[in-house]
């Protein structure tokens, strides 16, 4: 903002108009070159001490099971599918010892009748209020403990919005995160299966000597229908441009850059999400590319 402001004076002084429409676009450039080193230094987290880091990354972690407890209690008993969910996503940040109790503590105490989701969450978001890639990345976590069955009932779908509410994140972009998701979470099971299925045939062609060389090298193309799951986990739909699927890429991948969002606050434990995360937006931009 103030490259512009600077750029348009000077630009004035030197060259009236014209000059401060030039003074203006290279302030702009300047503006654009500072913010993005600002966040590579990990924004306003920079000016926080070690300690102050610790601390949220323990409301994060907390919070995050916490909310996640009361979600999967949300139908009046937590499901076994809900408690193999629980324990996959603190296996996947390799919580062990003590880190796993304190996980378990948390999730355990959202179950509880007398826990306020609404005061959670706004503890959440005083904390993390400028971090709204850390914001949306708790909603996203939030959303994949509700649908770890499948589907969503009324009543997580009522809490998820109200998780999404108390964040400050408008209903249209909860649609948007939401409708996300489910095509992420369809995508990997696709891709899943046809990685399973070409496992198998590999194996089988292997095992069977009689086959030509070229034969057992030959892999079955991934279905068409992978596109429009691919499409949708960069948010976008059929008939999607070339250059929308690029901007939307680099924006997702920004959003989800694991050492960008330790740096602002997220614990190192959970880096393992953002990565996996990372990981389905690049598999589904690759699929596109094919």
């Amino acid at each position: 903002m103030w490259g512009k402001l600077l750029g348009a004076g000077f630009g004035f002084l030197f060259g009236k108009w014209l000059g401060a429409i030039l003074g203006c676009y290279l302030g702009h450039l300047f503006d654009k070159s500072l913010k993005q080193d600002f966040d590579k230094a990990g924004g306003f987290q920079g000016f926080f001490s070690g300690d102050d880091l610790n601390e949220r990354q323990a409301l994060f972690f907390s919070s995050c099971f916490a909310v996640m407890g009361h979600i999967a209690k949300s139908n009046g008993r937590v499901s076994e599918v809900h408690i193999q969910a629980a324990s996959a996503f603190m296996d996947e940040m390799a919580l062990h010892g003590d880190d796993r109790r304190e996980a378990q503590s948390a999730f355990n105490a959202g179950k509880q009748a007398d826990f306020s989701i609404k005061e959670s969450v706004h503890d959440f978001k005083e904390a993390f209020a400028r971090r709204y890639d850390l914001l949306q990345l708790f909603l996203e976590i939030q959303i994949q403990m509700a649908f770890s069955d499948g589907h969503l009932s009324a009543k997580e779908l009522e809490l998820l919005k109200l998780v999404s509410k108390y964040l400050g994140i408008g209903g249209k972009h909860f649609n948007f995160v939401l409708k996300r998701y489910q095509a992420e979470f369809k995508f990997r099971q696709q891709r899943a299966q046809w990685q399973s299925q070409q496992s198998n045939r590999q194996s089988n062609q292997s095992e069977n000597r009689g086959y030509k060389q070229s034969y057992q090298n030959k892999v079955a193309p991934e279905p068409e229908v992978s596109r429009i799951h691919a499409l949708a986990v960069l948010g976008l739909e059929q008939g999607a441009s070339e250059k929308e699927i690029k901007r939307a890429y680099r924006k997702l991948m920004a959003q989800h850059h694991p050492d960008k969002l330790v740096s602002q606050g997220l614990p190192e434990h959970m880096m393992e999400v953002a990565k996996a995360k990372s990981q389905s937006i690049q598999a589904a931009y690759e699929a596109l590319k094919k």
